[in-house]
């Protein structure tokens, strides 16, 4: 049974990962179930273990080393959150990373998918990718809208996702996020999608069973 918590203040990022931390322990001893957390943080860059220091242009926002996978990542006002702790061992039988990863982009994509938003995995590039063509944009022009980076313990998942609803992203001019340089960030509402965050929950909600009891 998923235990889904939607944080309504900002949660500060080293509190959320003390948070996380302890819940992936209990799940592991089976002492809590599974959860997956909603939340935003204030603004700040999380460098993931494959961080390099020339991607970070302007600490312009406090850093944290998030212990994830991934390089640099920002979170903000505006972005939804999703850290999604499961137990990989009990629900795989044979645990598998990639399919794991594979889940959490299905699962954006099917969510962005309810505002008619297509959403696209591209080889070689984590997260997930929209055409910017259809919106304005010049022909192969490809913008960023959500966020992965991944840390298992024991085989019990946590961080998770993040997917632009609306952040500033002006932001995002202090990195080079994720690494990638030749490519842009947006969000849904820079779509043109004027939906509230509790859309996107309820969008997010209705996606994960379909994806994760397959």
């Amino acid at each position: 049974m998923i235990d889904w918590k939607t944080q309504s203040t900002k949660v500060p990022y080293d509190m959320a990962v003390q948070t996380m931390e302890k819940r992936v322990a209990d799940i592991r001893e089976l002492q809590a179930s599974e959860q997956v957390w909603l939340l935003e943080h204030p603004p700040l860059y999380t460098a993931g273990t494959s961080a390099k220091p020339e991607d970070l242009l302007n600490a312009r926002f406090p850093v944290y080393e998030a212990g994830r996978g991934g390089e640099y990542t920002y979170h903000g006002p505006g972005q939804r959150v999703a850290y999604v702790m499961l137990d990989l061992h009990a629900r795989q039988g044979k645990p598998d990373i990639r399919h794991y990863v594979w889940q959490l982009e299905e699962w954006i994509i099917r969510s962005l998918a309810q505002f008619d938003v297509k959403g696209e995995r591209r080889e070689g590039r984590v997260g997930i990718w929209v055409d910017m063509a259809p919106y304005g944009g010049r022909m192969g022009e490809e913008a960023k809208i959500a966020a992965i980076g991944v840390r298992i313990r024991r085989w019990v998942t946590y961080h998770g996702i993040a997917i632009n609803l609306n952040p500033d992203l002006s932001h995002f001019t202090g990195i080079v996020p994720c690494g990638i340089a030749e490519h842009g960030v947006t969000s849904l509402h820079a779509l043109g999608k004027d939906i509230s965050m509790n859309d996107l929950d309820v969008a997010l909600r209705r996606s994960f069973d379909d994806v994760f009891s397959a």
